[in-house]
């Protein structure tokens, strides 16, 4: 790679590169440690003598800003100092704006690989040892070879046929969703459904209402486009339609497994939202997140399988069926917005990678999708279970688990008064990996406990870390 350097005309040629050499150190486009070309490859590049170059390295040495390394070259030295104050977000015109990006919290942030404890009950991450490597390999080397007979042209923003088709197929076999291929956008994940939605939907000041607790996520992303989110309680049915303010535009729900408490919406419920929807003239987003996994009672239709205005918008995603890490997402979309969401996702990022596309296509496709389902479930229904006995179990004095039936993480809410900090803080001592739930309350009042993944956690592994914590609980009483 060649160093950018620019030379006009043939005087002060010195002078020209000893000035860029010393801005690209000072503003750290030539980082602390950067090895510099040798002089006799830079002159031929920029067009000058080996002298001229040779000359420039030894000023620039003397001066502190490079050091020479016997048989190794020439470098940026690590102790080069920058020259000029670089501005802070303080200094800037949108300092105001950057301060409201900054306050936004990140409460479902993942820990990285060197930050990840032994024993992890974070929610939204899946098993990796069921994960189908040799399926998607194949599926993977089939896409490689269809790119490779491709065009090289820009693909559709709203996704490959072959996938839309594929999800369609899929989402209504497994959840009854009605939706044609041609109603679907792919999406990267489907936090950027969500705002690709809501950048058609809303204006600064409209109403969003949203379950409260709820997907902070989302509601950040609703704020972050200046709506003003009204948070609406929920209780064992869902969320309270009554309580639903005039002049909402934009409805989110999880009606299948609310997040994060976990419960079902009911059928009654479900009706009277669509019928509120349709009274205020607002698009209802039905997140539908990781309802694949269900363990009790009767499978519940999606709520977009029961409007028939076109008011509600699916959301789906297969981070939770198969990796986070795919980002592959998608909307099943009413007529009433689909076009304008596609040219959102158009101008955000042209289209999602075909290749995760086309493997993913071939994936649903071959059945491999529903199979990997089925082994999941397995072991996640065995992983609850086993929650489920401790926390009626040994930790029943603290904890008592909300009912639920769908997903893989439940919420335990305190029955006696715990420190849920100090709770957290000792248990990542020993390597558990402890989350509140009480970061998700907005306006209604916080109900304190944990929120408990077991998509992350070993079976093997889950008594092992609640005696851990049960025995950090017995000791802070």
């Amino acid at each position: 790679m060649e160093l950018h350097v620019v030379i006009n005309g043939r005087k002060d040629l010195a002078a020209q590169l000893y000035r860029q050499l010393r801005e690209a150190i000072a503003s750290g486009r030539l980082a602390a440690g950067a090895q510099l070309p040798p002089s006799r490859l830079l002159a031929e590049q920029i067009g000058v003598s080996r002298k001229t170059v040779s000359d420039t390295y030894a000023t620039l040495t003397y001066e502190g800003l490079l050091v020479g390394k016997t048989g190794r070259g020439t470098f940026v030295n690590a102790h080069a100092l920058q020259t000029e104050r670089v501005q802070t977000a303080t200094d800037l015109a949108c300092a105001a704006n950057l301060g409201k990006w900054a306050a936004l919290p990140s409460p479902m942030r993942h820990p990285t690989r060197d930050s990840t404890l032994r024993y992890e009950f974070i929610g939204g991450a899946t098993t990796r040892n069921q994960f189908p490597q040799d399926e998607w390999r194949r599926c993977t080397q089939d896409a490689l070879r269809r790119i490779a007979r491709d065009s090289g042209f820009y693909s559709q923003p709203e996704g490959l046929p072959a996938l839309r088709e594929a999800i369609a197929g899929h989402i209504a076999f497994s959840r009854g969703v009605k939706g044609r291929a041609d109603d679907i956008v792919v999406t990267n994940g489907a936090q950027q459904a969500l705002d690709l939605i809501a950048r058609v939907v809303l204006e600064p000041g409209t109403t969003v209402a949203m379950e409260d607790p709820g997907y902070s996520p989302a509601r950040q992303l609703f704020m972050a486009m200046g709506a003003s989110v009204a948070g609406v309680p929920v209780d064992a049915q869902g969320i309270e339609v009554d309580k639903i303010p005039d002049g909402t535009r934009l409805i989110y729900v999880t009606p299948s497994h609310q997040f994060p408490l976990g419960m079902p919406m009911s059928v009654a419920r479900r009706e009277a939202l669509l019928a509120r929807a349709f009274e205020l003239g607002a698009i209802i987003i039905e997140d539908d997140y990781d309802s694949e996994f269900r363990y009790a009672g009767r499978p519940t239709d999606s709520l977009q399988s029961m409007d028939t205005r076109g008011i509600v918008t699916y959301v789906g995603t297969f981070s939770k069926t198969l990796l986070p890490e795919l980002r592959l997402g998608y909307a099943v979309l009413p007529p009433a917005i689909y076009g304008a969401v596609l040219k959102a996702k158009q101008l955000t990022d042209q289209h999602s990678s075909t290749l995760a596309q086309w493997a993913l296509a071939r994936f649903i496709s071959e059945g491999y999708l529903q199979k990997h389902i089925r082994r999941c479930h397995t072991v996640y229904a065995g992983r609850r279970e086993r929650i489920l006995q401790r926390l009626a179990g040994d930790l029943s004095p603290w904890f008592e688990a909300v009912p639920t039936e769908a997903g893989f993480h439940m919420a335990a809410l305190c029955k006696v008064a715990v420190n849920i900090p100090l709770l957290m803080e000792l248990a990542r001592r020993v390597e558990v990996g402890l989350y509140p739930v009480d970061v998700f309350f907005h306006d209604t009042p916080v109900r304190h406990g944990l929120i408990i993944g077991f998509g992350a956690i070993e079976l093997l592994d889950i008594d092992p870390a609640l005696d851990r914590v049960r025995d950090i609980l017995q000791q802070i009483g």
